[in-house]
């Protein structure tokens, strides 16, 4: 096997990297290796210079107009693969070390209103009443990714098992395989039951699927499947814009923060490693303040 290859092995084993992650490693080192002009079975990193992988960036950005976000995370998976090859003895000097990104504009989260978001709900009493498989479950999904706040990869990931007997909580691994117990709010219990239930009426699950959230043949559900479920229903109920299981997450956060939550409160609830990543919705809060003054205040409306 060539370095790259190796690279890819110790991804998968001794970092335990998901699938999709790995993937999208290969995607930018093997983009990367093609625009040198060379294989990866060719491929010598100790020819490779600094300004080689500028002009790289510098490509994606310009010439074939990425966001800064993309080239960014190219660049990320570059500085990951040079400093395990130096960690391993294949380069002596890692290249990429300290070499800046692109600035990113600064953008704030998408989130549905709070009244919207009230539609929402009541959209989803109709499917919640039903005795149909898909519609009980679909409204379980956009319900657990809204009470919840889980990001879309630990809603995929749930097993049966990481409910709680009394189902008032979830046990959830987040990101770099951080196990967290979430709390789920009440009315849950007994959309979840139901939910079970027609899983077993039905026989949705003949053999004793592991997985929390099934497909209509009891495998366990897709992450696209997902996404589709969770922006049709927001659109159903006049959500307009962006509509996904991300979004929901964003609500969830700035809904607890607009009741009083507390900033380290919120952290734990998203698995935010560091509190800087939960501060964005503070942002989201002042604008809201901003838009209460502009309403409210009556020097404002003078010009």
């Amino acid at each position: 096997m060539g370095v790259v290859d190796d690279f890819y092995l110790w991804l998968e084993a001794e970092r335990r990297y998901s699938p999709l992650t790995v993937r999208n490693y290969r995607r930018d080192v093997s983009a990367f290796i093609a625009w040198l002009g060379v294989t990866p079975e060719s491929f010598d990193p100790k020819v490779v210079r600094r300004e080689d992988i500028s002009d790289w960036a510098t490509s994606l950005f310009e010439e074939r107009r990425l966001k800064p976000s993309t080239v960014n995370r190219t660049l990320a998976s570059l500085r990951t693969l040079w400093r395990w090859m130096l960690n391993h003895g294949y380069v002596k000097k890692d290249v990429v070390k300290g070499m800046r990104g692109f600035k990113m504009p600064k953008r704030l989260p998408i989130f549905v209103p709070e009244t919207r978001m009230d539609d929402v709900v009541a959209e989803l009493r109709a499917d919640i009443a039903s005795e149909e498989f898909e519609r009980v479950r679909d409204a379980l999904i956009v319900l657990l990714i809204y009470t919840a706040g889980l990001r879309l990869a630990e809603l995929v990931a749930a097993n049966r098992v990481d409910l709680s007997p009394d189902y008032t909580s979830l046990r959830v691994m987040g990101k770099g395989r951080k196990e967290r117990v979430q709390p789920l709010i009440g009315s849950l219990k007994g959309i979840i039951k139901k939910y079970f239930g027609l899983i077993s009426s039905q026989n949705i699950c003949t053999a004793q699927k592991k997985a929390l959230i099934l497909s209509k043949k009891g495998e366990r559900i897709s992450r696209r499947t997902v996404e589709r479920i969770v922006e049709r229903k927001l659109k159903m109920a006049g959500v307009d814009g962006k509509a996904s299981p991300h979004v929901l997450r964003h609500t969830f956060a700035t809904q607890l923060l607009n009741y009083g939550a507390d900033l380290r409160e919120i952290q734990e609830l998203l698995g935010h490693e560091s509190l800087r990543a939960t501060q964005v919705y503070t942002h989201n809060d002042f604008e809201h303040l901003k838009e209460v003054y502009r309403e409210a205040h009556p020097r404002e409306r003078e010009e």
